[in-house]
């Protein structure tokens, strides 16, 4: 790998930091940037300006273990990386950092993220394609409208837990829980198995010395269902790429159920979070969504633009020596996509207060034939989940002084550790539940048949009223289902409910 000369590693100042300084823990071998430890977990967009004015939109780093590895800060060095398959492939076997020895392939957390597998984030050409195909027709087979029933249901039953105390920390209850239902729900897991992934998921893209157990467990969970489903399919993801005409094998079919797992749960579960940040924080963001001025899916955008979910895209790999961003990249050199530094380019803006909800073209999602294929059922989840909240919860406010949030930050996001609110207590949602209405009763041929009052219509309630008569309504006690047919009733005229008999008068007339 070409690297730029270690004299730019000192800043234009060429002051050294004193000894225990964050700064010496940032500054690898070379003089290169580490992108993790405490500098980088503090303020990762603050080192991405750091590392642009140092070396421009494409900076040298180092990942954990002091891996080496290029992260493009530019906004077009990303689109371009992120287009140009044939000059940066998805494939990681090709970097040379296997046969180097610079990281063991056993132990390295950072396995699960720039680790090869049989899935198509690590395909190019006819194979990416062949296994994208699947993948996208697994996701299209769900109806939007009947997605957004699912996530209504499970956003309702995590705010009826918390909705009567009047205080609840949302990270944890609500922003986690919802996208790991929702996906565990469109995959054919169980909906009991959730909270264990959550954990593991997290744990993972924290790149941990516990990623590779928690990675395991993820696995372990997805190849059973890959089994069930073999014996008893239905309408979810796993079913439909078991059947996809793309032939995928079991382990094919695995490594996608975790590509849409974890990618759709990270991301998803942070950009709730962090537009819920926004509306309990910022007064402006909050008064343009209730004011009209910003919709929800316009106040989503924004916060992709100004804090994606994913802040570093894993991986690209040179296929040859070229140049990008005044840098020599040499063949199987692994770079990063700078998603959060790419969306920030002066380049694109300017003014970084200048709103761009109505702009999709941030990177948040990536770019090119790699853009991730599931970016409108995350946006679904975290639209719907936050208006139900927000309708049923307008009253919210944090719960606690805002210098006093914390973030957990890996090389690859940074999450919300803990979001407290309050709020005034409400009932739960089954408690304001309307009564069902009465079910209409068995077809008839022809007219409805009249007949004399039996005993059962008449402990109904009292007769109907003769035509031109005041009607009144019917008290909140009476009954709106067919009563029970009593001893001896057998093959009698079912009695219909008065508004039923009032219905069929006035059609009669017509």
């Amino acid at each position: 790998m070409t690297l730029p000369s270690s004299e730019h590693a000192a800043g234009a100042s060429g002051l050294v930091p004193p000894p225990g300084c964050p700064a010496h823990a940032a500054t690898g071998p070379g003089g290169r940037t580490r992108l993790h430890g405490p500098l980088a977990e503090t303020d990762p967009m603050g080192l991405y300006e750091e590392l642009r004015a140092a070396h421009g939109p494409v900076a040298p780093v180092l990942l954990e273990g002091d891996v080496r590895a290029w992260l493009v800060l530019g906004y077009t060095e990303n689109r371009d990386v992120a287009t140009r398959s044939t000059q940066f492939s998805r494939d990681p076997r090709i970097w040379h950092g296997w046969t180097s020895g610079e990281i063991d392939a056993e132990t390295s957390p950072l396995v699960p993220m720039i680790g090869w597998r049989p899935d198509c984030v690590n395909a190019d050409g006819e194979e990416h394609q062949r296994l994208r195909g699947a993948v996208t027709a697994s996701l299209d087979q769900f109806d939007h409208r009947g997605l957004r029933r699912h996530i209504n249901r499970f956003a309702h039953e995590l705010i009826d837990s918390f909705c009567e105390k009047g205080e609840a920390e949302l990270v944890d209850r609500f922003t986690e829980q919802l996208p790991m239902l929702t996906l565990t729900h469109l995959l054919g897991m169980s909906e009991e198995g959730a909270p264990r992934l959550v954990h593991a998921a997290r744990d993972l893209f924290k790149a941990t010395e516990t990623s590779l157990a928690s990675n395991a467990l993820v696995i372990e969970s997805l190849e059973q269902i890959v089994r069930d489903k073999k014996r008893s399919p239905g309408h979810d993801i796993a079913s439909a790429l078991l059947a996809h005409p793309a032939n995928l094998t079991d382990e094919e079919v695995m490594q996608h159920l975790r590509l849409v797992l974890l990618a759709g749960y990270e991301t998803t579960a942070n950009l709730m979070s962090n537009v819920l940040r926004m509306v309990v924080t910022d007064p402006r963001f909050r008064g343009s969504l209730a004011g009209g001025q910003m919709t929800l899916p316009e106040a989503v955008e924004q916060v992709l633009w100004d804090e994606p979910p994913l802040m570093v895209c894993p991986a690209r790999f040179a296929n040859g020596d070229t140049t990008l961003g005044g840098q020599h990249i040499k063949a199987g050199d692994m770079l990063l996509l700078g998603l959060a530094a790419g969306n920030v380019d002066e380049t694109i803006r300017p003014d970084p207060a200048t709103p761009v909800h109505h702009n999709r073209a941030h990177l948040s999602f990536s770019a090119g034939s790699h853009e991730c294929p599931g970016q409108d059922i995350g946006r679904i989840i975290a639209d719907t989940g936050i208006d139900i909240l927000l309708t049923r919860l307008p009253d919210i406010v944090l719960a606690v002084p805002e210098e006093r949030l914390t973030w957990r930050s890996s090389t690859w996001a940074r999450h919300l550790t803990a979001l407290p609110v309050s709020f005034a207590p409400r009932p739960p949602r089954g408690a304001q539940l309307p009564a069902p209405l009465p079910a209409p009763p068995p077809r008839t041929v022809g007219r409805p048949a009249t007949a004399a009052p039996t005993e059962t219509a008449r402990a109904a309630g009292p007769a109907e009223p003769a035509a031109g008569s005041p009607v009144s309504a019917p008290s909140a006690g009476a009954s709106g289902t067919v009563p029970a047919a009593g001893p001896g009733t057998a093959g009698r005229t079912e009695v219909r409910p008065r508004w039923w008999r009032r219905l069929g008068r006035l059609l009669r007339r017509r």
